[in-house]
This record gives C-alpha cells, sequence and structure tokens, in this order.
C-alpha cells in the first residue's frame, strides 16, 4: 500500500473515530482520566498498525476489534494491579528522580520537543511536569513546594506519560511559543472595538494557546480541548468568539489561526539584511531632508511655525521621510497588483484593526531601536525618550492640543490645558493670556511648491531611497513567504502587513543618524517633545 493511501486511511480513522473511542472508553471505566488514557493507547497501536502498511477488510470492525482486546487486556492488568498493591504501594511505580519518558525519546536535544507539549497538558499536571523535566527538581523538592504527597507526584508524572509521549511524536512548530504563550507578543495596527477586541482576546492565555496551537498545526474543537485541558463545551465557546472576530478561521473540521506570527530567526535575518543597507539608506534619507529645506529658505516659505528648534525637528522629519519613501514602497506594489489600500481589517464589534504576532527572542547587540507611531508623536524606544511623555492622548487632549496651534482655546476648558501643560505639550505665553505648543507645527497651506528643476532634483533623490528601500521590502518578503503558512500564502493583505513591521526602517535610520551626528541625544538629555508634531 502506497504511503498516501496509508494516511488517507489514518486521516479516515482520526476524523471518525477518535471521539467514539474516548466514548467507549469513558462508558466502560466511568473515569475521565482513565478513559483518556485507555482511548489515546488504543489510537496509539491502531496508527501503528496502519503505518506499518495494515489494510483492513472492514475498518470499523478492526477498530472496534482493537478497541475491545486494548480493553480487556486494560482491565486484567488493573485487577492484578488492584490485587496486589494499594494506591499507598504508588512509589512502585518507576518514577524516580532519574525517570525519563523513555532514553530514546527524551533526549537533552529534545528538550523543546517536551517544553512544546507543556502548553497542551492540563493545569492540574503542567506545575509538576515543568518543575519536574524543565526546572529539573528532585520530586519530594515537588512534593514540598507543591504541598503535594510524593505518592500523588509520582501518580500525575505517570498518568501524564502517554499525553506527553503521544504529542511530542506530533508534527508541532514554534515549541517555545506554546510551551509559555507569554512568549508572544502582539503588534495590533488600528482601532480597537466595543468590546475590546483584539486585547481582550491576546491576552488571555487560553486563547493564547488555542491561536498557537492551530498556528501550524489545524485541529478539531475536540483534539484542542484534549491538547489544551478545557472541557469540549468551553472549548467550543471559546474558538466560537474566536472565528467570529477573524482570528480563527474552519477548513473543514479543523481550525487554523488566521493570522501570522513571525519567528525569532525570521525577525533576525530581516535585522541583519537591514544592517547591510542603513547607512546608505540614511544618508538618502538626509539628503532628502536638506534638499527639501533648503528650497523652501531658498523660496522664502514659512515652513514652520517657530516653536521648537531645527535641531529638535530632526527628529520627527527624519522618521516621517522614512514613512514617506516606506508607503511609497507599498503603494508601487500595491498598483503593481491593481491593488488599492482598502484600509484595515473591519470586526464585527465595531473595531478595525489587524494583527501580527511575533515570537520574543534575545535582542542581539546594535539591534535598531523600536519607532512607533502614537497619535501626534513618534515614540522611541532610545534611552529614556518614551518615557518622558504619555504613551496615548485621548481623543479631547489631541483636539485641544490643535485648538492651542490654531490659537483658538476659548472652547477648551481649564482643566485640559493644565493636563498639557503638566505633559509638556503646551506653555503659556509670555504675556499670560494664552497658551502655545513646544512641539513641530506646520500648516500644509504655508509650505507652498518647489519650483519645476527642484522638483526634479529631489524626485531623483527620492528615487535612490526607494531603490534601497523596495529591495529590503522585498528581502522581507522572501521571509514572510517562506514561513506563512499555505493557507496564507495568497493573502497579500497578511503579507504586507507582516513585512511592513518587520523591516524596521525607522529605528535603524534613527540610530544611524544619531551615529553620524545628524541628530543627538544625551544620558542626561532634559528634551521631552522630540517626536511630537502636528501637521494641520
Amino acid at each position: 500500500m502506497s504511503n498516501k493511501q496509508n494516511e488517507n486511511l489514518i486521516q479516515v480513522f482520526t476524523d471518525e473515530y477518535f471521539e467514539k473511542l474516548y466514548y467507549f472508553c469513558l462508558k466502560k471505566v466511568s473515569d475521565k482520566n482513565e478513559a483518556e488514557d485507555l482511548s489515546a493507547e488504543i489510537a496509539m497501536n491502531i496508527i501503528k498498525e496502519l503505518r506499518k502498511g495494515t489494510v483492513p477488510d472492514n475498518i470499523s470492525a478492526w477498530v472496534w476489534k482493537i478497541a475491545r482486546n486494548k480493553y480487556s487486556q486494560w482491565a486484567d492488568m488493573k485487577n492484578k494491579r488492584v490485587n496486589t498493591f494499594s494506591g499507598n504501594d504508588i512509589d512502585i511505580l518507576k518514577i524516580t528522580d532519574n525517570f525519563n519518558l523513555d532514553d530514546d525519546l527524551i533526549q537533552q536535544e529534545d528538550i523543546k520537543l517536551l517544553r512544546r507539549e507543556l502548553a497542551f497538558i492540563s493545569g492540574e499536571y503542567r506545575n509538576v511536569l515543568v518543575a519536574y523535566y524543565v526546572e529539573f527538581r528532585s520530586i519530594k523538592d515537588i512534593s514540598d513546594s507543591l504541598n503535594l504527597p510524593i505518592g500523588t507526584v509520582k501518580s500525575k508524572l505517570f498518568r501524564s506519560r502517554n499525553i506527553l509521549k503521544e504529542g511530542i511524536n506530533m508534527a508541532r512548530e514554534f515549541g517555545m511559543l506554546s510551551y509559555n504563550p507569554e512568549h508572544i507578543n502582539f503588534l495590533v495596527n488600528g482601532n480597537t472595538g466595543e468590546l475590546g477586541t483584539p486585547f481582550s482576546i491576546i491576552n488571555r492565555n487560553v486563547c493564547r494557546n488555542i491561536l498557537i496551537a492551530t498556528y501550524r498545526t489545524p485541529s478539531t474543537a475536540e483534539e484542542l480541548a484534549m491538547e489544551i485541558g478545557v472541557a469540549l463545551p468551553y472549548m467550543e465557546d471559546e474558538i466560537s468568539n474566536l472565528v467570529w472576530n477573524g482570528l480563527l478561521r474552519q477548513n473543514g473540521k479543523k481550525y487554523e489561526t488566521n493570522f501570522f506570527i513571525v519567528s525569532a530567526k525570521a525577525q533576525k535575518s530581516a535585522s541583519e539584511h537591514l544592517k547591510l543597507i542603513t547607512s546608505d539608506l540614511t544618508d538618502k534619507i538626509i539628503a532628502l531632508i536638506d534638499y527639501r529645506i533648503n528650497c523652501y529658505e531658498e523660496n522664502g516659505y514659512q515652513w514652520h511655525e517657530g516653536y521648537q528648534p531645527y535641531e529638535d525637528m530632526k527628529w520627527v522629519m527624519l522618521i516621517e521621510k522614512v514613512d514617506e519613501v516606506h508607503w511609497g514602497v507599498i503603494d508601487e506594489i500595491k498598483k503593481s497588483r491593481n491593488e488599492e489600500y482598502a484600509g484595515r481589517t473591519k470586526r464585527p464589534d465595531g473595531g478595525e484593526w489587524d494583527l501580527l504576532g511575533f515570537e520574543e527572542r534575545k535582542k542581539y547587540e546594535g539591534e535598531p531601536a523600536g519607532v512607533g507611531m502614537h497619535g501626534i508623536q513618534y515614540k522611541f524606544n532610545y534611552k529614556n525618550i518614551r518615557d518622558k511623555t504619555p504613551n496615548t492622548l485621548t481623543v479631547e487632549q489631541r483636539a485641544a492640543l490643535t485648538a492651542v496651534a490654531k490659537q483658538n482655546i476659548s472652547e477648551i476648558s481649564q482643566s485640559l490645558l493644565d493636563e498639557l501643560t503638566g505633559f509638556g505639550y503646551i506653555e503659556k505665553t509670555t504675556d499670560n493670556c494664552g497658551y502655545k505648543p513646544t512641539f513641530f507645527v506646520q500648516f500644509k497651506d504655508k509650505i507652498g511648491e518647489l519650483t519645476a528643476e527642484q522638483t526634479k532634483i529631489y524626485e531623483g533623490l527620492y528615487k535612490e531611497a526607494h531603490k534601497i528601500m523596495i529591495n529590503h521590502y522585498n528581502f522581507c518578503k522572501g521571509i514572510v513567504y517562506n514561513e506563512i503558512p499555505d493557507f496564507l500564502k495568497n493573502d497579500q493583505r497578511h503579507i504586507d502587513f507582516a513585512c511592513n513591521n518587520i523591516s524596521n526602517e525607522r529605528g535603524a535610520v534613527l540610530e544611524s543618524a544619531l551615529e553620524k551626528g545628524y541628530i543627538s541625544y544625551a544620558d542626561n538629555d532634559e528634551r521631552k517633545m522630540l517626536g511630537a508634531y502636528l501637521i494641520l
């Protein structure tokens, strides 16, 4: 029989008999844990026989014959155990401080697989397993720290052995992610919904574990319930919510994670490539800024309101120019596919957001700082800059800032003005009757146009930066395409979103500009409004 035929038979068995086997065993033994152990043992024996090439004439009769035989063997063994020792004799089980699943199964190089499976073990076992297999603590130490009898510790280790052995042999990926779901970070782009999505979902470990479990291994609700240790009715509720919000998708009887999780390896590859092009890209970005400003001044334009020193405004102009070139790359790519920007994904509770997962990884020396956009301000994860201003501003606070910039504060409450003054975004004018911003403010209608000759030169400089950035984008796209699950390979929204957020040109150019002396920041620097701006 061919391997394909073999796998087809296994698929038939897993689709049609897994759940039935469990209920067969539950009816026989009347204990949930024992039924799980017995049904898992029967299933493993059946799959083992099918992989050997066994071709049953009648698969249903064959399955149930094996199930009945295995139950009979199990019952005989249980009777012998009952007759020879009691629950107090648990010490005779071969669980010692030198215990392992099997010497040929759990070796040091397999520890990642073991860690992966720990996320799919129910809570009553997980603490014991983590302490024993990951922290390498003795059974007595575990007994003392968890306030459990030594016999109970051994019993829990013994009972979970088959579950671990079966899981380790499964073709799951992203081991460390499922071992510790807190090691996935999420990037959300857009506006949350009325129900607080997606944060109300991704901040819950059970949802994270479902999304991790189904990311590379599409699973049924029954499989997820067994793996994660959640009763099936509750699991079905969780799955239904994830599907409704678009984070899971159903494919037949199985569920798949409906967004991309970028591995640590992919992130590092993107960063390594970025290092090769950063210096040249930074030179081109600086040339664009300097030429544009020189043109404004030659043409006599008042291109900003003068609230902030030019050296401070460079921080905004630098990142804004990176964004201008970056989005020019995205527009070119979309035009080549005859696409228009469709906005963020609309969600059923009124939110509009997209989600990307990142495997947490150890930062390496020289990796650029992150730069995010928060309302009216670029936030720099560089030294202590980020913490000098609020992470976000409310809609009312942003409207008040705009009113101050336009010198129209008659309808703004004093409490709002006081808040913004305390944050450092505005200050009282010398006559003590009004307020002014403390950061970069620019009115579009005051900027004016470049001459035809100036525009030609500027476009030439722009193309040089554009070429560098599109090459980096294409490199990132290759990384994403190699990793993204097959069912997402034609989803340009997910691919573009991932590429946009692993390229990290902002941070790289920022730090390169600091190295080149284009901008500066001392350890004792007191400036607060770096990165804040309004263009009106």
